[in-house]
């Protein structure tokens, strides 16, 4: 599909790794965002990592604010989640769980930048704002799997947790078409977020990237998600080529970056192109200061797609669009069920810190892959 209207490459492949922990993507040459087709909606709620349910609508989690007709203040929740229904031009939204006028309230609080369906069921890692454990808000204190049978409108939380001991913080799925139809096999992966040390609470630290930056890969039956910690496996390293998988307690990183990874990450699979597309911060938070990875495997190797630095920040400049902008973004993934049969053409949803301004919102923006070489 040809995108019409104005369009800008962020910036020429040269200088997109200039700085970046891996080399140029083989398959990836430019990313090219068309700013007039830049949407806004509910305003004052961030987030926003999408998955694509077999219903063929899109569901996903904002975090403090009222969703869709809701503010920063009006229809306030710590957790909601929406659906999308309708393509990307067209799209509208609906506060299922929580927010302004919501088909259901909110059962708890906490934040999520990962949700998945699987089956004909939703299922979403759960980090908490006030953990119950007591003490401060702490989005880094624990993590629980939560899941729900009916789009969303009411969740079950397991009675298992991984916690910050465990070397592990805020993650994300891999997410795989709709109702998780394109998965590689029968295993569910997620990726966890290596704190910058095992003691870091949200009151010392913040909201920052985490340096130096690692991922860790974790694995689990699909039939198995709730069994209990012990039925997960971990990426271990490679041996001629292929992973090796293990317990909790001999992870390895599966992606790494002396310049930090942020402390919110997505990952999803984009079957036109076989890559595996991967997105998070470096350097500093709440800047636009953006990366974009891709990889064959979830476990790699990876290679550069876009690195977006503080002197040229995602976004800096937006030919077409009109929307109050700041450089605040600190998170983007894609809408699976918008992306074209070959991959190439997208559309990022991206977040900010804009207390309840301008990209402290669901923002989408259509765009395109410019290929080196067919997949």
């Amino acid at each position: 599909m040809r995108i019409i209207g104005l369009t800008i490459s962020l910036c020429a492949a040269s200088m997109t790794v200039a700085e970046a922990p891996y080399p140029p993507s083989p398959v990836i040459a430019d990313m090219v965002l068309d700013w007039s087709t830049h949407r806004r909606e509910a305003l004052g709620s961030d987030n926003w990592q999408l998955t694509w349910a077999d219903d063929d609508h899109q569901y996903g989690a904002w975090g403090d604010g009222g969703g869709f007709g809701g503010t920063n203040s009006d229809g306030r929740v710590g957790l909601g989640f929406g659906r999308v229904e309708g393509d990307w031009d067209n799209y509208r939204g609906s506060n299922v769980w929580g927010g302004k006028d919501p088909e259901n309230p909110a059962q708890f609080e906490g934040k999520s930048w990962g949700t998945i369906c699987l089956d004909n069921v939703l299922y979403s890692w759960v980090i908490p704002d006030v953990p119950d454990t007591g003490g401060a808000r702490d989005h880094y204190r624990y993590i629980q799997w939560a899941w729900s049978t009916d789009y969303a409108a009411h969740w079950t939380k397991a009675d298992w947790r991984w916690w910050r001991e465990d070397n592990l913080i805020i993650p994300t799925f891999v997410v795989n078409g709709k109702n998780n139809a394109g998965a590689r096999d029968d295993y569910v992966y997620s990726y966890f977020i290596r704190p910058q040390n095992p003691n870091v609470t949200h009151a010392s630290f913040g909201l920052k990237v985490h340096q130096p930056g690692a991922l860790f890969l974790a694995r689990v039956p699909k039939d198995r998600i709730f069994v209990g910690r012990d039925a997960y496996e971990w990426f271990t390293g490679l041996s001629a080529g292929q992973p090796t998988w293990g317990p909790l307690a001999d992870k390895k990183p599966v992606f790494e970056n002396p310049e930090g990874t942020g402390w919110c990450v997505s990952v999803i699979y984009n079957p036109g192109l076989q890559r595996y597309l991967l997105a998070t911060e470096h350097t500093i938070s709440h800047a636009g200061v953006m990366s974009l990875f891709d990889a064959p495997e979830p476990w790699g190797p990876w290679t550069t797609v876009q690195y977006w630095t503080e002197s040229d920040r995602f976004g800096r400049t937006r030919p077409g669009s009109t929307l109050d902008w700041a450089d605040n973004v600190f998170f983007f993934s894609f809408a699976p069920k918008w992306f074209s049969e070959d991959g190439r053409t997208f559309t990022l949803v991206f977040t900010g810190s804009g207390s309840g301004k301008n990209n402290d919102s669901l923002n989408t923006v259509r765009g395109t892959f410019q290929l080196r070489s067919p997949p």
